[in-house]
């Protein structure tokens, strides 16, 4: 039989193993009206989507498969026409820019994409950022430093960045916003104007003058209104000017003068202009 003091022990270490399990349980609060569907599976197309993004403006998808250095676009919603294309990046790593069919990465680790579809990508151990635009690739940050760690801002060709580090498009500030994890940091890359807005210049300018011509119509009209207003408005309050299908049946109608309805109203008209 155990003794009042290993009984006292045990039942202690209960409450503790209890408390201890209160304290490290889960608290699961589930919410229903979500699915999960699977859109593209990598082993069938032997592609590994480390990440994805959809093209401003479009269903497409732009995919990145870190382990393989290259970039595809997918097009969106899946159907059994979609079809996976590879646009930058030759498979090879490597640090080579110039044309995206033949350009070099080494295992970029995110990407992002402006209002233009212009492609940002964080090349991990190249420790650069660089720009896929159009047909061509081109680094826009980094590069050009032999230090390899250092911290110094300044212009973007000249920093240094470490081989552990994120980019977030800020369209707002019209910005890159880079989350260095080894150095601790979140620094900033301004963009250029073009590149965070929809459309072209020119066609502002367009929407522009096609609304200022809008504009200045609206504008004649009203004139032209107000100095026609007088001659119209003492006969539409007096209610000798009826509305047209009435003054059409009542204009043949002579008064108390013998004229008829139509002299009348010219008449009047004439004096008050």
């Amino acid at each position: 039989m155990a003794s009042p003091s290993t009984f006292h022990t045990l039942t202690l270490f209960i409450l503790l193993l209890l408390l201890s399990f209160n304290v490290y349980a889960k608290i699961v609060i589930p919410e229903d009206g979500y699915t999960v569907t699977t859109v593209l599976d990598g082993q069938k197309v032997k592609v590994n989507p480390h990440s994805v993004f959809q093209k401003p403006g479009s269903s497409d998808l732009i995919l990145l498969d870190s382990a393989n250095t290259a970039f595809y676009t997918l097009q969106f919603p899946m159907s059994q026409e979609s079809v996976l294309t590879r646009f930058s990046g030759n498979g090879n790593t490597g640090y080579s820019d110039g044309d995206v069919g033949s350009a070099q990465f080494d295992k970029p680790r995110s990407f992002v994409v402006d209002l233009r579809g212009n492609v940002y990508v964080a090349d991990k151990n190249n420790r650069v950022i660089r720009k896929i635009s159009g047909k061509s690739v081109t680094t826009i940050a980094g590069g050009f430093s032999e230090e390899k760690s250092s911290r110094k801002d300044g212009p973007a060709q000249n920093v240094s960045f470490s081989n552990d580090f994120e980019l977030t498009f800020a369209p707002e500030q019209c910005a890159l916003l880079v989350s260095d994890h080894m150095y601790q940091l979140v620094r900033k890359i301004n963009l250029k104007e073009e590149d965070c807005t929809f459309g072209s210049k020119s066609g502002l300018g367009a929407v522009m003058i096609w609304s200022l011509g809008l504009g200045l119509s609206c504008l004649l009209g009203l004139v032209i209104g107000i100095a026609v207003r007088p001659c119209i408005i003492p006969h539409v309050s007096s209610g000798t000017f009826q509305p047209l299908p009435f003054h059409r049946d009542m204009e043949a109608l002579p008064n108390q003068s013998g004229e008829a309805s139509t002299d009348t109203l010219l008449r009047h008209q004439k004096r008050s202009c």
